[in-house]
């Protein structure tokens, strides 16, 4: 390829181009003439020998070397426009950016109100999107620009994303307030006679890792309730004799619930950040990491 034949607005049309599949959304976004973006694409086809995108019944389909040339160019136009805004001091009260952070429930409910709070009032023109954690698709997702920030379990991430550990979180047993039989230092013996509420994320499963370690030691326990999030129990435990394992920063500051030890011990996990490679050295995305963790730590 003649590399003198490049136009670097024709590769922020590519970019914009494979991400809308769409010519016309394409030059809405760039700010053209739906003829104009053609003519772009025509000459991109032209320089790349390939059709790129393929008109379909809806949109276009990219070829096999238009998905092979996606993430190299994403990550291409990240540095380019990187490095003609590092020299500039990023000023938080100034930016109009918008950053998506993809997270658990349960994340959103221990952090996301404290992480939005404080992003908003360092930088009030800053957009926040929140959306549900898919750990399958994340790579690609991120990849393509679609999340910036992850917010999970740092160990369950794909190894080619960036991550920094931020906290670790251990399980507690709860019950409503007046629970007559969920006392601490109570034995496992009790603890199996207990009619218990387990999160299968899935839907519908009733055996978790907890029950296989009772079945090593010879015991089993009453689950009665299968729900697929941990934000519902708390609010189940407090109108019924039901108890249940729940991360200890769900519950740390809900007065109508009593709170106690395990007897038998579920392992914990950390929660961290994670991100792509393309936000790494974006002077924005790098104050926003810096205030969650700085938040966090405190």
């Amino acid at each position: 390829m003649d590399t003198r034949r490049i136009d670097l607005n024709l590769l922020a049309t590519l970019e914009v181009l494979l991400d809308e599949k769409n010519v016309t959304r394409a030059a809405e976004r760039l700010h053209l003439s739906q003829p104009t973006v053609s003519a772009q694409l025509s000459r991109l086809r032209d320089l790349f020998n390939d059709q790129l995108l393929i008109p379909a019944q809806r949109g276009m389909i990219p070829t096999a070397k238009a998905l092979e040339l996606s993430s190299p160019l994403h990550l291409a136009m990240d540095q380019v426009r990187d490095t003609l805004t590092t020299h500039q001091h990023f000023d938080p009260s100034q930016a109009t950016l918008t950053v998506i952070l993809a997270c658990t429930d349960y994340i959103q409910a221990v952090i996301g109100l404290s992480i939005v709070k404080n992003l908003r009032q360092q930088a009030p023109n800053i957009r926040i999107g929140l959306r549900a954690i898919e750990p399958s698709r994340l790579e690609a997702q991120m990849a393509a620009g679609e999340i910036d920030l992850a917010l999970m379990t740092p160990q369950e991430a794909p190894p080619v994303l960036r991550s920094r550990h931020m906290y670790d979180e251990k399980y507690v047993l709860i019950g409503r307030q007046d629970h007559p039989y969920l006392v601490d230092g109570m034995l496992i013996e009790d603890y199996v006679q207990l009619e218990h509420v387990v999160v299968s994320l899935n839907g519908g499963h009733f055996i978790t890792t907890i029950d296989r370690a009772l079945e090593t030691l010879g015991y089993s326990r009453k689950v009665v309730l299968s729900a697929n999030s941990f934000l519902l129990i708390p609010d189940i435990v407090t109108e019924s004799d039901l108890v249940a394992l729940v991360p200890e920063r769900l519950v740390a500051k809900r007065s109508d619930l009593k709170v106690v030890e395990s007897p038998i011990k579920a392992a914990g996990f950390s929660v961290g950040m994670v991100w792509h490679e393309r936000n790494h050295g974006h002077s924005a995305h790098r104050w926003i990491r810096e205030v969650i963790s700085s938040m966090i730590s405190k």
